[in-house]
């Protein structure tokens, strides 16, 4: 009986290779939930309680992202202090790439990247504006400043070489984003 005993409890875990996925064990697994209020998903994502606080919250990924959305990192100092913070933090962090996910920034939700935002600004149009308010606006400034219409403008050439180069970067954009694999 003590046998039977025995090789009803052996798991399958024993030697190499482990015959289970890693993770799959008998034991329930602890799940911390997000710490925002009323909400039941997994909490995976740390944030600072208050600044230089070693305290966290965990909150699931939609609740970091308003966490997140809020913060301000060079709030209370002036603009010179600012710049100066951003210069000394590049400088320590030169020998690292900025990952390509992360190359977004400024306004808008995040799903455009920093040529983007740059492209509609030359545009002047909002970081959310819809890909027809791209092309009308393209349309009309390409018209304003096109080498046949002022002929030995030299900032008027500067000009149009900018707004195809941002309409460029706005279209190849956009057909990344319809493109979807099959």
């Amino acid at each position: 009986m003590s046998l039977r005993m025995a090789r009803a409890t052996r798991s399958n875990d024993w030697g190499f290779p482990r015959w289970r996925e890693y993770g799959a064990e008998r034991e329930a697994t602890r799940v911390r939930l997000c710490d925002r209020h009323g909400c039941a998903e997994p909490g995976n994502h740390p944030a600072p309680k208050a600044p230089n606080s070693p305290e966290r919250w965990y909150f699931c990924q939609a609740h970091a992202a308003e966490y997140n959305r809020g913060w301000n990192y060079f709030e209370g100092l002036s603009a010179e202090e600012a710049a100066e913070r951003e210069a000394r933090d590049q400088r320590t962090q030169a020998g690292y790439r900025q990952s390509s996910h992360q190359a977004w920034a400024g306004s808008g939700d995040g799903s455009r990247s920093r040529d983007e935002m740059r492209a509609l600004d030359v545009l002047g149009l909002d970081p959310d504006a819809e890909f027809e308010a791209v092309r009308t606006a393209w349309r009309r400034l390409a018209k304003e400043s096109h080498p046949d219409v002022r002929p030995g403008d030299a900032d008027a050439a500067k000009r149009f070489q900018a707004v195809q180069t941002a309409y460029e970067v706005l279209r190849a954009a956009e057909e990344r984003r319809e493109w979807k694999p099959a």
